[in-house]
């Protein structure tokens, strides 16, 4: 099953909520793709094994993988680092999830500015370019299990909007207006 995504509404409401505008305005593969977001379905329940998923890290490079659990039973301060999440920001690097379990939302900006909401579920990977400015929130189930991969050793520093001289960001603006191709295609 593909991945679910749409224009998100302007309402204030708890960030938690789907914020589909009405009537709803779903986003293809093909624009994330466009962006730079790439996407594939796996089987999350042999993740140890998922020789697709060895396929992916091996041609990306990914080396370094970790597991993390959110939910309110399992990180302190709960509240506050999902606030700290849904800052609007970049990474320098790519952001690499794969959902083994739950569901939550990452929120990518468009070409024109426009938040695109990414519902993720179990099974979904999904990989973020670097300088694309971005944000995640939990859905209203309020877990989810997620598969961390990086390149080389994890580094996870977020640079909050306004980035534009960013070196990423710049490069991320000029991936988008020349085109360029993805070494691994998504599905």
């Amino acid at each position: 099953m593909a991945i679910e995504a749409w224009f998100m509404d302007e309402s204030k409401e708890d960030q938690r909520l789907p914020h589909r505008r009405n009537p709803n305005e779903p986003v293809s593969l093909e624009h994330l793709a466009e962006l730079g977001v790439l996407y594939w379905h796996l089987n999350p329940e042999d993740y140890e094994n998922d020789e697709e998923l060895k396929k992916i890290r091996e041609a990306r490079g990914y080396n370094y993988m970790d597991l993390l659990d959110l939910c309110p039973e399992k990180v302190a301060n709960y509240e506050e680092k999902l606030r700290n999440f849904y800052t609007e920001h970049i990474h320098a690097d790519e952001e690499i999830r794969y959902c083994l379990e739950g569901s939550g939302y990452f929120d990518v900006r468009d070409k024109d500015d426009r938040w695109i909401r990414i519902w993720i579920k179990g099974g979904d990977l999904i990989i973020l370019p670097a300088g694309i400015y971005h944000r995640f929130t939990l859905d209203t189930s309020n877990y989810v299990k997620l598969m961390r991969l990086f390149l080389g050793e994890p580094v996870w520093t977020a640079y909050n909007r306004p980035q534009e001289d960013h070196p990423a960001r710049k490069e991320y603006i000029k991936s988008l207006t020349e085109k360029v191709g993805m070494p691994l295609a998504a599905h």
